[in-house]
């Protein structure tokens, strides 16, 4: 196949995946009953109505002008969905449902917008050696952005009343025995982290170009994440109430916002309950805790151990036996498939941990991809001779304040392409939404 062809076919490949990525926010969209358009299920981010705008508007704001020299018909709507809310200490926002368009005003520039951004790509796709030099990039980048966004949309969901949502498919019917964790024993090698950029054509975003290797100690890391049942006797011996376990912020975070046990969990009588997607359940003891990263920090501590560091992270994942080579997911070279995990969209809930033996690492650690992000003790900062995307800067460098952490792995409602062992996840120690769980090491 000639080169010319070549990009044709790739950036055919690139629309489609593009459209099937529309498909799963418009999906995600259709859960929300119509008078629930404007609520604010989490308070320190923007309405859903928003989110019906932005991800169509970060298509338009990354490629139109840039890409197609396409001009603007509604530069307001342009600037209004443009960025949305880092959940940060601090103020919430305090906007109005009447401050925003109806439904009807959103969905017509959404299609205009596609349509246009449609024909452009097309016009591309026809005459790919006229086209912006960073095209291919650039769709990448708006494919996982809306990706990103189906996942975030879920936690956020999650947060909606049931009355307010729509549907209620069935949990999947999960078969794994029950299973006892252990630490493992992990030799010391090495673990290299990031891509280099010398791979053209591997994408990634900014934050993970920088590849280099890193020597991990020998250390010991938990086979399976942390489950409910586990931190249920972390909450039951108190672990809430002991100050000794908690950093002065997180103490005073929890103390604020009265939280007294995982975001996910509830009390009917002297029943815990557990709130899916559709529903309250009765605790599912097997399945991975979802807490926040100050959460996961004290019930560490309670057992005296840490939690693992980016490094040891992808030495127990990624890493072999004989300490050198690596492989590009835990399981080995193959691409993520419905027998490795519980990822790409399979479910709204997690599976019991250990529910997916074919995805384990060549030490035998399991659930290292899918299933919730997994929490590591790294501040997230920039690798070695960093470089922002030229028409995205802020994407990275705007978290490298010491005020985020790393998380890797990914969730039931991450997209297998962000799956790639150099991806890289982040949020602030006092988030609780987000469908993260951990484990925990001894070094």
């Amino acid at each position: 196949m000639g080169a010319l062809a070549s990009a044709v076919r790739i950036r055919h490949d690139l629309h489609n995946r593009l459209l099937d990525a529309r498909a799963r926010t418009d999906e995600i969209f259709r859960v929300v009953r119509e008078e629930a358009i404007y609520d604010r299920p989490i308070p320190e981010r923007h309405r859903l109505i928003f989110y019906v705008g932005h991800v169509e508007a970060f298509d338009w704001n990354l490629l139109a002008q840039r890409a197609f020299g396409l001009r603007s018909f509604q530069r307001t709507f342009d600037r209004l969905f443009a960025f949305g809310i880092d959940p940060v200490d601090g103020g919430l926002p305090s906007d109005a449902a009447a401050d925003w368009p109806t439904r009807e005003e959103v969905e017509r520039y959404n299609r205009r917008l596609r349509e246009e951004l449609d024909r452009a790509i097309e016009h591309a796709l026809e005459r790919p050696e006229e086209g912006h030099p960073q095209l291919i990039t650039m769709l990448e980048v708006a494919i996982e952005h809306r990706l990103m966004h189906a996942e975030t949309l879920a936690y956020m969901l999650h947060r909606l009343p049931s009355h307010r949502k729509i549907g209620g498919a069935e949990r999947s019917a999960w078969k794994a025995h029950r299973v006892k964790s252990h630490l493992v024993e992990i030799p010391a090698g090495i673990a290299t982290l990031g891509l280099s950029s010398i791979h053209d054509d591997e994408f990634g975003w900014d934050n993970e170009f920088g590849a280099h290797e890193v020597a991990v100690n020998e250390f010991a890391i938990d086979n399976y994440n942390v489950t409910n049942h586990d931190f249920l006797r972390f909450v039951q011996a108190g672990g809430y109430e002991n100050r000794s376990l908690w950093s002065e912020e997180a103490w005073a975070w929890k103390t604020k916002e009265g939280v007294q046990h995982p975001m996910f969990w509830g009390r009917e009588g002297n029943l815990w309950v557990y709130r899916t997607m559709f529903g309250e359940i009765r605790l599912p003891l097997e399945w991975p805790v979802y807490v926040s990263h100050a959460e996961a920090t004290a019930y560490a501590k309670w057992l005296g151990r840490k939690l693992p560091t980016e490094a040891q992270f992808h030495r127990a994942a990624y890493g072999t036996p004989d300490g050198a080579s690596e492989r590009s997911y835990p399981w080995g070279e193959e691409g993520p498939s419905p027998s490795k995990g519980n990822f790409h969209f399979k479910s709204w809930d997690p599976s019991p941990v250990g529910a997916h033996p074919a995805g384990a690492s060549a030490f035998g650690v399991q659930d290292l991809v899918g299933n919730g992000w997994e929490w590591t003790r790294t501040e997230f900062a920039p690798f070695p001779g960093f470089t922002p995307m030229a028409f995205y800067p802020g994407y990275s460098a705007n978290f490298f304040d010491g005020k985020h952490y790393v998380m890797k792995g990914g969730s039931p409602r991450t997209a297998a392409c962000m799956l790639r062992r150099s991806f890289r996840n982040w949020f602030q120690p006092h988030y609780p939404y987000v469908y993260a769980t951990f484990r925990c090491v001894e070094d």
